[in-house]
């Protein structure tokens, strides 16, 4: 039984018996809950769906927040998408798009997965139905890679923290991006060491985000970040897969990040009370929000 406390324990289980990580993950949890490999992946396969959907009312032109300070992004990055001219091309628009939508879909209190939060709920879909609807890859390989995106979600909750409360957004996003781009290595025929090297990539990039939403809500700008978040997951994912080695390992990048997060003052940890929160204009918008 795996214990999930490290990283590079998930690479030497693997290496060990020749299989992917998703493999040995999936396996684990169907001993673990005492219940068939299919009904585990199932179940997989139902969160896969609602990522799907989240994407789906999150690029609804007229999609709204509760709090009415966001909407929209995912339309708009959906139609800009179509142009010729995009700067990051047709591929990474779309994919853009649709983290913005699950983000977005979020913050209008719609139905969509915790990948590994609700603040960083779009990067995962964003990446991984992209892989499945524009790369082509069949549902069932994108569907197993979300186990092993599962399993680093683990070892970095179990190390250091997935909670902007706790850790700022480096434990969110950050965390978000590390599993998206070891499950995309995965999906492309990576080994399970590149998987590592793509999780500590992510880590690296994203270290020291703070967590700072304006008005105390998961909007400002936590929706953008998601989008960033992904294109990080994805240029992670293809250093790895290059053959690039972060030089600090994925499970020291983890450590590292719960250090900084450790460091970080509470007003950068979720409270809205540093950082963007309390510019000119953010302390202006929890006004119009609240009064």
């Amino acid at each position: 039984m795996l214990k999930y406390e490290s990283i590079s324990e998930l690479v030497k289980a693997a290496e060990d018996s020749g299989e992917k990580i998703s493999v040995i993950v999936l396996r684990d949890h169907a001993e673990s809950m005492e219940k068939s490999e299919l009904e585990v992946y199932e179940r997989m396969e139902t969160d896969f769906e609602i990522m799907r959907h989240s994407i789906e009312e999150g690029q609804k032109k007229d999609l709204k927040s509760m709090s009415g300070l966001t909407g929209g992004e995912g339309y708009l990055m959906k139609e800009y998408a179509q142009r010729e001219d995009t700067l990051c091309g047709s591929f990474i628009s779309k994919a853009m798009s649709r983290a913005l939508a699950v983000a977005g879909c979020n913050a209008a209190m719609g139905k969509i997965v915790a990948a590994p939060t609700a603040g960083s709920c779009g990067i995962l879909p964003g990446c991984l139905i992209s892989m499945c609807e524009d790369k082509g890859f069949s549902e069932k390989e994108v569907i197993m890679s979300m186990f092993t995106a599962g399993a680093f979600g683990m070892v970095i909750a179990s190390r250091a923290s997935i909670a902007g409360a706790e850790g700022g957004c480096q434990a969110e996003c950050g965390s978000a991006a590390a599993m998206a781009a070891a499950a995309m290595v995965e999906i492309m025929g990576g080994s399970p060491l590149q998987c590592a090297d793509a999780c500590a990539i992510a880590v690296a990039g994203q270290l020291g985000l703070v967590c700072d939403p304006v008005a105390g809500l998961v909007e400002i700008p936590c929706i953008k970040r998601n989008a960033t978040g992904l294109v990080i997951a994805f240029s992670s994912a293809d250093m790895a897969l290059a053959g690039v080695r972060p030089k600090i390992p994925a499970d020291e990048c983890i450590d590292a990040m719960r250090e900084v997060g450790d460091a970080l003052p509470a007003a950068l940890k979720e409270t809205a009370g540093g950082g963007l929160a309390t510019t000119p204009t953010g302390l202006k918008l929890r006004e119009k929000v609240f009064g």
